[in-house]
């Protein structure tokens, strides 16, 4: 004799959030969980970088100078300082990830408050941060930067608020406010009398997370490209600290006689993007699954 076991009929399956439903449609994404566990491993070299670098960056020996790969100790050679290059790649990663991650959580904090007030606001507030945010739209985003880091200097912390850009962000967090505020539980919060305040971070700010989270993922390796721009345009990360823009800058001098110089920054770089690039496309499909669903 067989037994059917039956779900009682009050039972009903656990309501998951638009983040939760995005999550578990991007773990269905092979290439992108790949490529997000391999920004975790940069991150955590990054991290770990003065205890994973076998020489410091700054540690010079012009007796071996333009070393090639594999060679007395130097596992990807050395540069025109006889500075070992895979050293220099480790600390060069710390910096390109400080100055992204940086720069978006900048863009992000100003992104969100603006966004926030002037979508739930509405009126002369959110008139006044459009106008503001327009006009910051119309300024050249690189030319900015440049002007930045003329005028701060070129430390790390000045390259990531010179590239640090909310303004696309802001327009998408104000989009998300002014749909989210409409829906039915975002009325019986107030009917309730929840301030408004509550309601923006407690119930609309967590909803408007997974279109944030897609961008965010395109704005990071955009922001390690920015400061390779600069650094292009003798603008980077000033010397000592070592950045892949100015690794690619030094290394295209020797690309001849030592391809290595350019080779090994340029495919950790390119690898890096891709990676980003793979999981910025898994949550858009995730999060635009999420919204099929819930219409």
């Amino acid at each position: 004799m067989t037994t059917t076991e039956q779900m009682p009929a009050d039972r009903t399956p656990p309501v998951r959030s638009e983040l939760a439903r995005g999550w578990l449609r991007f773990n269905r994404r092979p290439i992108a969980v790949a490529s997000l566990v391999f920004v975790a491993l940069l991150v955590l070299v990054a991290l770990l970088a003065p205890l994973i670098a076998p020489y410091s960056f700054t540690e010079q020996d012009l007796t071996q100078r333009l070393l090639p790969p594999l060679s007395d100790g130097h596992l990807l050679g050395t540069d025109t300082l006889g500075r070992d290059l895979l050293s220099r790649m480790i600390f060069s990663l710390r910096t390109a990830l400080l100055i992204g991650f940086g720069a978006e959580l900048i863009a992000l904090v100003i992104a969100i408050a603006v966004g926030l007030v002037a979508g739930y606001r509405g009126g002369r507030a959110d008139q006044l941060l459009m106008a503001g945010t327009d006009v910051m739209y119309a300024f050249p985003s690189y030319l900015f930067a440049v002007l930045i880091v003329v005028v701060l200097g070129r430390s790390v912390t000045s390259i990531i608020i010179a590239i640090a850009s909310w303004v696309t962000q802001a327009r998408l967090v104000r989009a998300q406010v002014l749909k989210i505020k409409t829906f039915e539980y975002v009325e019986a919060a107030r009917s309730a009398g929840t301030s408004g305040t509550a309601i923006a971070l407690r119930h609309i700010l967590p909803n408007a997370v997974g279109p944030l989270l897609v961008t965010t993922s395109f704005a990071i390796p955009g922001a390690i490209l920015a400061e390779s721009g600069l650094a292009i345009l003798g603008l980077g990360v000033a010397p000592p600290t070592p950045s892949w823009g100015g690794m690619i800058v030094d290394g295209y001098r020797y690309v001849l006689s030592s391809p290595h110089l350019i080779a090994a920054p340029l495919v950790v770089f390119g690898l890096t993007m891709l990676a980003f690039t793979w999981i910025g496309d898994g949550l858009r499909d995730a999060f635009d699954s999420s919204e099929e669903d819930r219409s």
